[in-house]
């Protein structure tokens, strides 16, 4: 098999790093991909014995984490990300990723001062009174330092490596030109190569720009400032920059040392409580979420506040996906089988075959499993990697979202049993999720899906006569040949001419109602919200309903439904 040509020379630009990826990869038995591509020959230093024998007795799964840690920070960025992705590299391989720490050697204090100079404008003894010469952290991008304004206000502040983005940059070159040699191969075209690296490309990317973090403080402290309980550092926009972050200081301890050496006056069970509330309110009101709930993220503060830190890990959820959420949930609860299926299928991207009799049989094995359970020993992490299992084995890929939220979800009951052995998050979800439902039959959530429905449909009319033209024009020239075989065809064509006029008609009364065509119904708010309704359009809706059932009877008495040759 032929690698594709277009993949070498972004291996062969950055050959020395690229041997140094080679044989790290070699040093743990995971040459893989390099021997596949059969560049094995063509790399210098290329080792290819077997992994090294303190190596040899790990799971897979422990190797991949330790060599990425060999490979530096971009590849702890990498596998952080990865770990984001179980449905797409495993269960067991995401849980391993997420014990990568991003801790690497600091650079010296000249670098950070170099730095902090060249992009605030100003000498480092007037930007600030005082200036930590060792960091308090060193990450993958950047470290951090305490500092203290002119003002006197204490702040931390984050500065970037110096050389971080061009080491970025050549990593995201190689690994771009090893996904496409990866794509050649049916052992590794499971993974997507290329859509996963196309997609770090962007959340690393966004991450090397401080001013972006900057705004996600804002933005939450917009949304959530006033939460009784919760506290988001002031970010200083004045000493903040493309490669440095100013922020608030957050006094108190992290989770990591409460669980260590928890105070005698302090009630790590109701922290655990609170925490998961705040977190919870954030996905489901704001639709936005701090995505990295681990306990070195997580501080309490004296006053009893939970303090959130570190935002280059978003989460965001649309409406839609909330929504599918929901209907999710509702199908496990009701044990609908069927439905939870028909979900999965519309909210993943399928493979092009699928056996759906065996994936309806292994969702509903899930669904008796965890019906079964009573709601204090419900186990929420189990459930969602049962769930990210299921959509592997059956090559179903998830949103990237649903899959940074279902990683959110599990890191979140995890780190409350880090405080609370007993913590359960279902107990939390309880009464959120009947506060779901009351939301969901709501005349304002309702409102909102039609409205959306409408402009759906005005989207579709007005691209409508381009696409049929298009269409018509391939036929004219010929690019699209179009055979039938008359077999009984009289009453289908009826009932497919009746169909098209039912849409027809569905479509111009939707247009109607949106443009509030005259003479108009419910001058004022009427029932259920109800208010100026086009008459044309409403008695253009009746008659499609009735339209359509009459289709929808035709077809039921005639009972070829589902027969090919009806």
């Amino acid at each position: 098999m032929k690698s594709p040509i277009t993949a070498l020379p972004q291996i062969y630009r950055n050959v020395r790093r690229a041997t140094e990826i080679a044989t790290i990869l070699s040093k743990y038995g995971l040459n893989e991909i390099i021997r596949l591509s059969r560049l094995d020959g063509l790399i210098p230093g290329w080792r290819r014995d077997s992994p090294e024998a303190e190596n040899e007795q790990d799971h897979y799964e422990v190797r991949i984490r330790r060599a990425l840690v060999d490979l530096g920070p971009t590849f702890v960025k990498l596998g952080q990300f990865l770990s984001t992705r179980p449905d797409i590299v495993g269960v067991e391989l995401a849980t391993e990723l997420q014990l990568l720490q991003s801790q690497v050697q600091a650079d010296d204090f000249a670098s950070v001062k170099e730095t902090v100079e060249k992009e605030l404008g100003q000498p480092l003894n007037e930007l600030f009174a005082h200036f930590e010469e060792s960091p308090i952290a060193s990450g993958s991008i950047g470290q951090a330092h305490l500092a203290r304004l002119p003002s006197g206000q204490e702040v931390v502040v984050k500065v970037q490596h110096p050389k971080i983005q061009q080491q970025i940059k050549t990593d995201l070159e190689i690994l771009t030109g090893i996904a496409q040699l990866a794509e050649q191969f049916d052992e590794l075209k499971n993974y997507q190569p290329t859509l996963l690296i196309a997609q770090w490309r962007r959340v690393i990317t966004a991450e090397l720009n401080f001013l972006r973090e900057q705004q996600r403080l804002e933005q939450f402290i917009s949304l959530m400032g006033k939460e009784k309980g919760l506290k988001i550092p002031q970010p200083v926009p004045s000493h903040s920059s493309h490669r440095v972050l100013t922020m608030e200081r957050i006094f108190g301890h992290s989770l990591q040392r409460l669980h260590a050496n928890p105070p005698a006056d302090l009630d790590l069970t109701v922290v655990a409580k609170n925490g998961a509330e705040i977190y919870l309110k954030m996905i489901f009101k704001h639709g936005i979420y701090h995505a990295d709930p681990h306990g070195g993220n997580i501080f309490i503060m004296p006053d009893g506040r939970i303090a959130l830190i570190d935002f280059g890990m978003v989460g965001r959820i649309s409406p839609q996906l909330r929504e599918m959420i929901e209907e999710i949930l509702l199908a496990v609860i009701s044990q609908d089988v069927a439905m939870l299926g028909l979900l999965i299928r519309h909210v993943g991207q399928m493979p092009s075959r699928m056996d759906l009799a065996d994936l309806e049989g292994d969702l509903a094995e899930f669904v008796s499993q965890y019906t079964t359970q009573t709601l204090d020993r419900f186990d929420v992490s189990g459930a969602l990697n049962d769930i990210v299992t299921i959509v592997r084995r059956h090559q179903i890929t998830l949103p990237p979202e649903m899959a940074l939220l279902i990683k959110t979800l599990v890191s979140l009951e995890g780190t409350g049993r880090l405080l609370n052995p007993n913590f359960n998050l279902m107990e939390i979800l309880a009464p959120l999720r009947r506060s779901m439902l009351f939301d969901r039959l709501s005349p304002k959530r309702t409102l909102q899906r039609l409205r959306r429905l409408v402009f759906e449909v005005e989207h579709l009319v007005d691209r409508l006569p381009e696409r049929v033209g298009n269409i018509l024009k391939m036929v004219q020239d010929g690019e699209i040949n179009v055979q039938i075989n008359h077999h009984r065809l009289g009453p289908n064509v009826n009932r497919l001419v009746m169909g098209m006029m039912t849409s027809a008609m569905f479509l111009g009364s939707s247009v109607l109602l949106s443009m509030k065509v005259p003479p108009l119904l419910f001058r004022t708010e009427g029932p259920w919200g109800l208010q100026e309704l086009s008459l044309f359009g409403l008695i253009g809706m009746i008659m499609t309903l009735l339209l359509g059932l009459r289709v929808l009877w035709s077809i039921r008495k005639s009972g070829h439904l589902d027969s090919e040759d009806g």
